[in-house]
């Protein structure tokens, strides 16, 4: 009899801070992000400019769907929007508890997708299809990058 096997559910989304974050506030969400998903089997990468953030989660869908559900209802967040969500055979960021990386306008230009993605993010009226492949670009390009530390 083979094992039972458990699908990895990778959700993206993008969210908006409702205050302005420093690097210390930074900092002390990393440290208790990675801790929490180091406990629940969850790995991914979080990307910011300015006050809105890209991450992708991945791990067992019952994880996944229960730590989004916590960031929908958290009153630091506003505009939360899922950009994707697609079961995976294997994770993309399999060593990252939680990868940051905060983006600054030098790297408009230098990261593929990185401009399409968070200019597409701020008009909250655009469908998340036209944001999808700029989303999938930045990923593979944060995939690619040693692990970030902050």
């Amino acid at each position: 009899m083979s094992p039972t096997r458990h699908p990895v559910l990778s959700v993206v989304y993008s969210s908006t801070a409702t205050t302005a974050f420093t690097d210390s506030d930074l900092a002390a969400l990393l440290t208790v992000s990675r801790q929490n998903n180091s406990q629940a089997g969850l790995t991914g990468m979080l990307v910011s400019r300015h006050d809105r953030f890209l991450q992708v989660l991945e791990g067992p869908e019952a994880q996944v769907d229960q730590l989004m559900a916590t960031i929908a209802q958290d009153s630091g967040h506003h505009s939360v929007r899922v950009l994707l969500r697609e079961p995976i055979e294997r994770r993309q960021f399999a060593d990252w508890t939680m990868s940051f990386k905060q983006l600054t306008s030098v790297d408009e230009h230098t990261v593929p997708g990185y401009r399409a993605a968070f200019d597409d993010l701020a008009d909250e009226s655009n469908d998340v299809n036209v944001t999808t492949a700029a989303v999938r670009e930045l990923v593979r390009w944060f995939q690619d990058r040693p692990t970030p530390t902050m």
